[in-house]
């Protein structure tokens, strides 16, 4: 299928329903593996792993992934991020739940929503979306103030989180921002993922993270699920939707990320779903919802519906 559609199919509601679903299993395995692999060297091997898998895909089908001389730069500054993104994220997982985690790393969007005015100021929020943005972190709020279940360093853990969605909406931004913008996906998706490769693992090193003696199969099996299934899988997955469906359409359904998270969190993890955190979450998803919604347009005598 090579046309572009103007609705949701069932198989793009399908892919689009799993894609959440592995994004959100995905904080429960980097909790799984972090009982054997040091944060810094698993995020570096999971990005090194995804971008040989990228590599053998672009070969086979002939497509070209290195940088050009014009996003050289603007490749290095967003692989750069991207491996502080996911150093941040995968190290504050120590301290926080998975199931807190991906509350605060999906306030990415409304990183963007306030960065993309400085970029494109035509993009700028309404006051549903504004409404929206304060009711997401409000529900932060809330949840930051809950007593930790985690141990006593549970609000370090939720503040790296935090970071983390701000790194990514900087990595967002910065693509949007520069030469990128106009590069494929499998260029910009091996570009950042060559580039934290190097800079996680060369971390690892200098940081001296200890290895243990034995690393057991339960953790390789979640790391190999990261590598294959969310980092290189789905992440093409995703692109490929993108080329063939409204784009508007499909980021709506991010918002099952968050709900998938928490899910695994409690059923795979143990972890405690209190009060506090459902509301954060239900609050962060319906944030996001309204932030997504495009603002009305000024009525126009030349304006066509879509």
């Amino acid at each position: 299928m090579t046309d572009r559609h103007l609705h949701l199919d069932r198989l793009a509601v399908l892919c689009l329903v799993g894609c959440s679903a592995v994004w959100g299993l995905n904080q429960a395995a980097v909790k799984v593996a972090l009982s054997d692999f040091p944060p810094l060297a698993q995020a570096g091997l999971r990005s090194l792993g995804a971008a040989l898998l990228l590599a053998l895909w672009a070969r086979w089908r002939r497509l070209p992934v290195a940088p050009t001389r014009e996003t050289l730069w603007p490749s290095l500054l967003t692989g750069l991020l991207f491996a502080a993104e996911f150093g941040v994220y995968f190290s504050g997982l120590q301290y926080t739940s998975a199931s807190r985690m991906v509350v605060f790393v999906y306030l990415s969007p409304f990183v963007v929503a306030l960065g993309m005015p400085l970029i494109a100021p035509g993009e700028r929020l309404g006051r549903g979306q504004m409404a929206g943005l304060l009711l997401a972190f409000a529900g932060v709020a809330g949840a930051f103030s809950e007593s930790g279940h985690g141990g006593p360093h549970q609000l370090l853990g939720d503040a790296m989180g935090v970071l983390g969605a701000v790194l990514w909406g900087g990595t967002t931004l910065a693509i949007r921002a520069t030469a990128l913008s106009r590069a494929s996906a499998e260029q910009t998706l091996m570009s950042q993922l060559a580039v934290s490769a190097v800079a996680l693992l060369a971390a690892s090193a200098w940081m001296g993270e200890a290895w243990p003696a034995q690393i057991h199969a339960l953790s390789w099996a979640a790391l190999g699920f990261q590598t294959v299934i969310v980092t290189f899988a789905s992440y093409l997955l995703w692109f490929w939707l993108m080329r063939h469906y409204p784009a508007t359409k499909i980021s709506a359904f991010t918002l099952l990320t968050p709900v998938f998270g928490l899910l695994a969190g409690v059923l795979l993890l143990g972890e405690p779903a209190t009060p506090r955190i459902l509301l954060a979450l239900a609050a962060v998803a319906v944030g996001i919802a309204l932030v997504s919604r495009p603002a009305p347009a000024a009525p126009s005598s030349s304006s066509v519906p879509s």
